[in-house]
């Protein structure tokens, strides 16, 4: 199971790289657009900054602090920076996952969905879908922001 996410993560981070890569320009990757939530540059970082924490500090011991409200905050980055971010998060991907063992997929981790046992096997299968909804909203966000009068 852990070389399936592993191989899962690593895939999504590369298309969301790809996607990244994709944008017209650097501008477009901050446009708000009608019907997206958030710019592409936004959910990028969300993505790297999730992975880090959770897969990085956490299961790596990393020392990476997140700053989740920076994440939604930021604006106008150029995409080199958030490529950075995404390569980041790679790293932080490989490191955790190759430092779990897998008896402790059945270990209980404290949960912030009110108060629900979840265990880390249960976590990571919600990390790896985490990425894949937001990879979607890039993609969308990304094929909308490379239309002529976008």
């Amino acid at each position: 199971m852990i070389s399936d996410l592993k191989f899962l993560l690593q895939r999504d981070l590369t298309a969301l790289r790809r996607e990244v890569e994709q944008y017209p320009d650097d501008a477009a990757l901050w446009r708000t657009l009608p019907g997206t939530g958030n710019p592409g540059g936004t959910l990028a970082l969300h993505v790297a900054g999730n992975l880090q924490m959770f897969l990085g500090a956490q299961l790596a011991h990393t020392g990476y602090v997140r700053d989740r409200d920076r994440e939604f905050a930021v604006r106008g980055l150029p995409r080199a920076d958030v490529l950075r971010e995404l390569d980041a998060a790679a790293l932080a991907v490989g490191a955790g996952l190759d430092a779990l063992e897998p008896a402790a997929l059945d270990r209980e981790i404290p949960s912030h969905q009110g108060g629900q046992p979840l265990t880390l096997r249960r976590s990571l299968l919600q990390i790896a879908a985490h990425l894949a909804y937001h990879l979607g909203q890039v993609s969308y966000h990304r094929r909308l922001a490379s239309q002529p009068n976008a």
